[in-house]
């Protein structure tokens, strides 16, 4: 993906993302939370800077942690109850934007995921070759390695 403008939505349309820059990184995350967010079998997230992503409206979405601390707030839209972007924010670390890749139209311009995580919590095997976390700490550090190797 290049720096260039990219657009993408929830499933309904209602919400309207824009988004200037590559993604930090990509990956699939295979945690009970993101399988209930994204009412899948594990979420396939591209994960950006905070001022890279515009909403168009956040009056328009429902914005919940569902877990302590809230660092983490996910974002469904208020009309189809999809997942439209989620804010994350961790003391002395840069604030991020996470975006379902499938919520951004260019998604083959996206690069390949880096790695699964909380593979532990899988509901199906996946026959690929990235890494595979499992476990809260190796899927943290995983997730920091490739968000400072993006940064």
């Amino acid at each position: 993906m290049t720096a260039k403008m990219t657009q993408g939505q929830c499933q309904c349309g209602q919400n309207q993302i824009s988004i200037i820059g590559k993604p930090l990184f990509r990956c699939f995350c295979h945690c009970t939370i993101c399988q209930q967010y994204n009412q899948a079998a594990y979420g396939d997230v591209s994960v950006f800077r905070a001022n890279a992503v515009q909403l168009s409206d956040n009056s328009q979405v429902n914005f919940r942690a569902y877990r302590s601390p809230k660092i983490l707030q996910r974002g469904l839209c208020q009309t189809c109850n999809t997942p439209v972007i989620e804010k994350l924010n961790v003391p002395l670390m840069p604030k991020l934007i996470i975006v379902p890749s499938a919520n951004i139209r260019q998604f083959e311009q996206l690069p390949a995921a880096s790695c699964h995580i909380f593979y532990h919590r899988r509901v199906a095997d996946i026959d690929d070759q990235l890494p595979k976390h499992s476990g809260y700490l190796p899927s943290e550090v995983a997730f920091t390695y490739h968000l400072f190797k993006g940064l």
